[in-house]
């Protein structure tokens, strides 16, 4: 934008900061919130990526840089006091927090105290192990492109598949065909499959050799698979199913079982 009396606008505050609040674009979920100065969000609307201001280190960071998970801006609006910026954006592979987990709010109040209620999808030190720190982040920015932020994050492709596939000529794709046939064609397969893996876990039990080990994998990938298109024909997000198996970690099976019971 070559135009920056928009800036003018913007009311920074006396460390010539603003407050960044990051929003997936689809779910509206809150991701992260961040600190912005003047060039941080400049570089935010030129480049279409977040980059936010770091007060610890007193320096410009390219959210994604160590990483690899960027941010593509898709909106950015101003609060009407001037002084809270909202980013509307794509979270590339899915993970915002540096702990692992889609969002940074991850704990809910609860009778008990904090909760964690998000599923970690990935181990923080696998994360970090896979890029190297950027010595200069503001050059590091200047050189990204969308290219290089391009990652796909499987559960939120498959949700979007789904429910591209709902709308699909049945003749153009197997998922189509099976929203088109109805919930109790999409059930029966995924019955099916379900005994398919059973199968197959006693056979790789009986002779745990490479080839049974293969096919119980492959096996539990069609009931998860299937399982994915049945949550679509109800519009639920397999992310949904995560965030169930997060709000369990810390439970005993019997303690879990008994308030699902209650």
């Amino acid at each position: 934008m070559a135009n920056t009396q928009w800036l003018d606008e913007v009311k920074f505050n006396q460390q010539g900061l603003i407050p960044a609040i990051a929003q997936d674009h689809r779910s509206g979920r809150v991701l992260m919130v961040a600190w912005m100065n003047r060039e941080a969000l400049s570089l935010s609307a030129e480049k279409n990526q977040a980059v936010y201001y770091s007060r610890s280190r007193q320096k410009l960071w390219h959210k994604g840089e160590e990483s690899g998970h960027f941010q593509s801006i898709h909106e950015i609006r101003l609060d009407c006091d001037a002084d809270v910026i909202i980013l509307s954006v794509e979270q590339h592979g899915g993970i915002a927090c540096h702990t692992g987990r889609e969002s940074c709010f991850y704990r809910k109040l609860t009778a008990h105290g904090w909760e964690v209620v998000d599923a970690q999808l990935k181990d923080p030190t696998q994360i970090y192990a896979e890029k190297s720190p950027s010595p200069n982040a503001h050059s590091q920015v200047m050189q990204a492109s969308n290219a290089q932020a391009e990652q796909v994050e499987v559960l939120n492709y498959l949700a979007d598949l789904m429910q591209q596939r709902k709308t699909a000529n049945p003749d153009s794709s197997y998922i189509a065909q099976l929203y088109h046939k109805g919930l109790n064609k999409i059930l029966e397969k995924v019955g099916e499959e379900s005994i398919e893996l059973i199968l197959a876990a006693k056979e790789y039990a009986q002779d745990p050799c490479a080839d049974h080990k293969n096919d119980f994998i492959y096996e539990v990938a069609d009931v998860w698979f299937h399982s994915i298109i049945a949550l679509g024909y109800f519009d639920i997000d397999p992310q949904v199913v995560l965030n169930e198996l997060a709000r369990r970690q810390g439970l005993s099976g019997l303690v879990e079982k008994a308030n699902r019971q209650a």
